[in-house]
């Protein structure tokens, strides 16, 4: 239940900010919130999403059980481009690509991540407490 986008014409700095928006949330959550976000990457981000769900379908999933489990923006190329600058000169400059990598996860797979988080963090209390 995984897919990929390569080479993404948007620096990974920003498509990162719409990232954060539906990382861990609901598939439907997740729509939703896409659809209402003005950023350039957001329509991008969610025909990336549609495709994840769609291998998670044909996986026998079904899309309301499913979460934006991990989502990482990565840098790709950078395209060198030139600038022209005062007295004949040139600037170099980089357009940096992006490549980003979703997953989705089962609600139940989450329930169970939840309660290991829950039962370290206990652990993790009780050692600060003995010391």
């Amino acid at each position: 239940m995984k897919a990929l986008l390569t080479n993404y014409h948007q620096s990974p700095r920003k498509v990162g900010l719409v990232a954060g928006v539906i990382r861990g949330k609901s598939v439907p959550a997740a729509k939703a919130a896409l659809a209402f976000l003005p950023q350039k990457s957001a329509p991008a981000i969610a025909k990336l999403l549609n495709s994840a769900v769609s291998n998670a379908r044909q996986m026998g999933q079904s899309e309301e059980n499913l979460f934006v489990k991990t989502i990482t923006v990565n840098k790709g190329i950078a395209m060198r481009r030139f600038k022209p600058m005062a007295r004949g000169r040139a600037a170099r400059y980089q357009k940096t690509l992006s490549i980003i990598a979703l997953e989705l996860g089962t609600v139940a797979a989450q329930k169970e991540v939840a309660k290991k988080a829950a039962k370290k963090a206990i652990k993790k209390t009780a050692k600060k407490e003995t010391k």
